[in-house]
């Protein structure tokens, strides 16, 4: 059977990790640790970094991992990144578990930038108030353009207020619906929102917020990932394990 190192920290991440603990393949979960009370999983998880590709590859070796699954979140590029050198530094056999990146739809005010910085840059002129979906890792950045008042939502408290001189903070954990973002959206009186391409689901209720009350979204694309293998559907990494397990039973190994 195949040893699998599962890279997590998304919801499509727990969903295969259910799966593959379904199968019976042997399966650790990895967290980068940015989550305080990440959810509950049926395989053995393991919290922290690698020490960038060579470690990761060091591990790979010592606890004779087999397969290499990228479940991470799309602008985790330096973790894929990591993930592309690792698995040919061990020789190990790379799939990454992907979201679609979403797409406008009609009625939609997208305006795109490349990444957080130009995103910040976006920001300059009179005072707005701003729905800044992102998370917490980009918040302080956001101080040079202080004239805003900032809505953030945050899946843990801060240990430390954020450093923005005008927000309000929300601590909540997805699905959202896209009702409740109406009424988040309307109750901060919120007039632009910046977000990252995430895709999936489990996100998406904001933009159809945005949408229903007319709002403009700056949407910040995705980065560049080295080539690899990707698929959308955690039964088609499954697929491609019971290939990989086909195989090695052929092999004798």
């Amino acid at each position: 059977m195949p040893k699998v190192l599962l890279l997590g920290g998304t919801t499509e991440a727990s969903a295969l990790a259910g799966l593959l603990a379904g199968s019976g393949v042997d399966t650790t979960l990895s967290y980068a640790g940015r989550t305080a009370s990440p959810r509950a999983q049926p395989v053995p998880v393991r919290v922290g970094g690698f020490g960038g590709a060579d470690g990761l590859a060091d591990w790979l070796r010592e606890n004779r991992v087999t397969h290499l699954i990228d479940a991470t979140h799309p602008f985790a590029a330096t973790m894929s990144a990591n993930a592309v050198a690792a698995a040919r530094l061990a020789g190990t056999p790379l799939i990454a578990l992907t979201r679609p990146a979403w797409a406008p739809q009609q009625g939609d005010r997208w305006s795109h930038v490349a990444d957080v910085g130009a995103a910040v840059s976006g920001l300059a002129g009179p005072a707005r108030r701003i729905m800044l979906a992102l998370g917490r890792m980009h918040v302080a950045e956001f101080v040079a353009q202080p004239q805003h008042h900032y809505l953030l939502r945050f899946v843990d408290a801060p240990e430390a207020a954020p450093p923005l001189p005008h927000h309000s903070l929300v601590v909540d954990r997805g699905p959202f619906t896209v009702e409740g973002d109406i009424r988040l959206m309307r109750e901060h009186a919120i007039e632009v929102v910046v977000c990252k391409n995430a895709g999936g689901t489990g996100a998406q209720a904001k933009l159809a917020a945005a949408r229903e009350l007319g709002l403009p979204v700056m949407m910040i694309d995705r980065p560049a990932i080295p080539e690899r293998h990707e698929v959308h559907d955690p039964a088609d990494v499954l697929q491609w394990l019971d290939h990989a397990a086909a195989s090695i039973a052929e092999r004798g190994v």
